[in-house]
């Protein structure tokens, strides 16, 4: 065995239950609590000695809110009302989707692009349609 991985095999016991995935929102808690413990202790400097602990305690704790706080995508809908925004369009001004009801329907979540739609919108702001596609 290799002396660094010997090492750490002989402060497991320390260790594990610092970088233990959570359990329950109370698990989850102490963890964020101790990720905000070790950032006041490494600041800013990119190159103190804790920064790899900061690193897998961070990606512990983004795991948990991903599994437990699972967010929708709304990749596409963002990308448009984005290019709406940077080209000072209405949703009157979309005519190839439909009309402004269908518009404001599909930009507050009620309804979703359909190919067409998605084809139509690329072709428009010379973007890949995959621009408007949600990855959910």
């Amino acid at each position: 065995m290799k002396q660094k991985l010997a090492q750490a095999v002989k402060y497991w016991d320390y260790v594990a239950p610092v970088v233990k995935y959570p359990a329950n929102q109370k698990e989850y808690n102490a963890l964020v609590d101790e990720l905000n413990e070790l950032l006041d202790m490494v600041g800013d400097n990119e190159n103190h000695r804790l920064i790899g602990l900061v690193d897998v305690i961070s990606n512990i704790v983004l795991s948990y809110e991903e599994n437990v706080y699972p967010t929708e995508s709304n990749k596409g809908i963002d990308a448009l009302k984005f290019l709406m925004e940077a080209h000072h369009l209405s949703q009157s001004d979309l005519t190839e989707i439909g009309s402004q009801g269908v518009v404001s329907e599909i930009l507050n979540g009620k309804r979703i692009l359909n190919v067409r739609q998605i084809k139509a919108l690329g072709k428009r702001f010379h973007v890949d349609p995959a621009t408007f596609i949600d990855e959910n």
